[in-house]
């Protein structure tokens, strides 16, 4: 079953709204992609904050102790 949709209210560039509609471009749906991407990108960024940490711990340990398993070569 799709998410059920929400209408909203934006403001928009009048210019840009204007030729998006000449263009017969879907404004919710450009809307919609815009925000998915937006919302992507946040969580991939709080994403790398949060796990900060860990990826620095675990190429300290990569520095200090080497890539295991580097001498095991598959053919």
């Amino acid at each position: 079953m799709p998410n059920p949709r929400r209408s909203t209210s934006m403001t928009l560039d009048a210019a840009l709204l204007d030729e998006a509609r000449a263009l017969g471009v879907n404004i919710s749906r450009a809307a919609e992609e815009g925000v998915l991407a937006q919302v992507r990108a946040a969580r991939a960024r709080r994403w790398k904050e949060d796990n900060a940490q860990a990826i620095a711990d675990y190429n300290n340990w990569i520095e200090e102790n080497g890539i295991p398993n580097m001498g095991v070569r598959i053919v």
